[in-house]
């Protein structure tokens, strides 16, 4: 694979990760989803205004 030149501003995004040895991930992946701990059910829709 031909190796390039990237400008300053790519390098500084990338700086420090080494590519997952198991995936082969060139970047720490974007993972859209979340979980959430509430006191209780009534918590939880208090706080998402249902």
């Amino acid at each position: 694979m031909e190796e390039r030149n990237h400008n300053f501003d790519t390098l500084m995004v990338h700086a420090g990760y080494e590519k997952d040895p198991t995936t082969g991930a060139n970047v720490v992946p974007i993972y859209q989803t979340s979980s959430y701990t509430f006191e209780d059910s009534a918590h939880a829709l208090r706080l998402f205004n249902m």
